[in-house]
């Protein structure tokens, strides 16, 4: 990393942190404290409002105002690659969301950086075989922010269908396909569903409460295993069961 970028890096992690110690700087950062020590300098002898010393910790002062973000090239990359791939597998109001955050950028980063975002070759295609796999993830958004169980009809790749109640807890994606985690209450148990596999999907009128046992945290425990398993295979093989 070069060493601009490097005291860039670090008023851009006391900006999102109360407090940091020289120790934990050189471990994010991978340099020496005596590093660190130096560039603190530099960056107060630049006016920047810090509060701290050597062997004690960094803060921001309070209420402290700092120029404006802004990015390296990577990171614009990392920003366009981002937005493209929301816009060619997510739902249609997080896909207008990233071309949204893309115009704001463009509009504020200087004339090189937005050459580069301009000029970024890195593409995640999409068309009508994304969209399908993308049918209902709006609502699913919705229910796992509002904390809402949905009830739908699922279709298993074997035919079986079944009506179904979650309290869905969060949604991934694999490369290939969107899955739901979820606590089934037909199953009483964790669950994985495709949004694809299901028809008749609604939002209930019952919020939940993520509890001791029953939550996001429970489900990673005792079902990533699987999930990452089916999840690899689904890159490969996009059809790949999730058993639910």
């Amino acid at each position: 990393m070069r060493r601009a970028d490097r005291l860039f890096r670090i008023v851009q992690i006391l900006r999102n942190r109360r407090f940091v110690t020289a120790e934990q700087l050189s471990e994010m950062l991978e340099v020496s404290q005596r590093t660190i020590y130096r560039d603190m300098q530099d960056i107060m002898k630049n006016g920047v409002p810090i509060r701290g010393e050597a062997g004690v910790g960094y803060q921001l002062e309070a209420n402290a105002v700092l120029p404006p973000l802004t990015f390296t090239s990577e990171e614009i990359e990392a920003l366009v690659l981002g937005a493209r791939m929301a816009v060619a597998w997510a739902d249609p109001a997080l896909a207008a969301a990233a071309r949204s955050v893309l115009e704001k950028v463009e509009a504020i980063v200087p004339g090189p950086l937005r050459d580069v975002l301009l000029r970024t070759a890195l593409f995640a295609p999409g068309g009508e075989w994304t969209r399908q796999r993308t049918t209902g993830l709006d609502v699913l958004r919705n229910a796992v922010s509002r904390q809402f169980k949905v009830s739908f009809q699922y279709t298993r790749e074997d035919g079986a269908t079944s009506r179904r109640v979650v309290r869905p807890l969060g949604l991934y994606f694999w490369g290939a396909k969107w899955n739901l985690a979820a606590w089934c209450e037909l199953r009483e148990a964790y669950r994985s569903f495709r949004p694809d596999r299901m028809s008749d999907l609604r939002v209930l009128e019952e919020p939940f409460e993520h509890r001791a046992g029953v939550s996001l945290e429970a489900y990673l425990a005792e079902r990533m295993d699987d999930d990452l398993e089916h999840g690899v295979e689904s890159m490969i093989r996009p059809e790949a069961v999730v058993e639910a």
